[in-house]
């Protein structure tokens, strides 16, 4: 009897498949993607798609804890990526503002 119980409570312990969790792995690589990670970020971009294709083999093995782990990596790493692109577009948004404004103020300066 206490074997089975035990057995009934484990199958209710289960989580169900990582299926949001690759999903939402898979919506942050394409994110990046979007952000031109692969320019500005391409270490920690490959790195999510390794992750991710990692994740979805485990899946497909059946090895969900797995699936989820490399889930959740691949979603950091594609965040980070993300995070890291969009900065080096800012950065490179900055230096050519202020490049117009070097550019503004020796025109300014030769006009007096």
């Amino acid at each position: 009897m206490g074997a089975v119980l035990a057995c009934a409570l484990a199958a209710c312990a289960t989580l169900p498949p990582p299926t949001a969790e690759l999903n939402a792995a898979e919506q942050a690589v394409v994110r990046a993607t979007g952000a031109d990670a692969d320019q500005y970020a391409s270490a920690e971009v490959e790195l999510a798609r390794d992750g991710l294709a990692r994740a979805q083999a485990a899946m497909a093995d059946g090895r969900h804890d797995d699936a989820r782990r490399l889930a959740a990596a691949a979603h950091a790493d594609a965040d980070l990526a993300h995070a890291l692109s969009r900065q080096a577009l800012a950065e490179a948004e900055l230096a050519q503002r202020e490049a117009e404004v070097e550019q503004l103020q020796r025109r300014l300066g030769g006009a007096r």
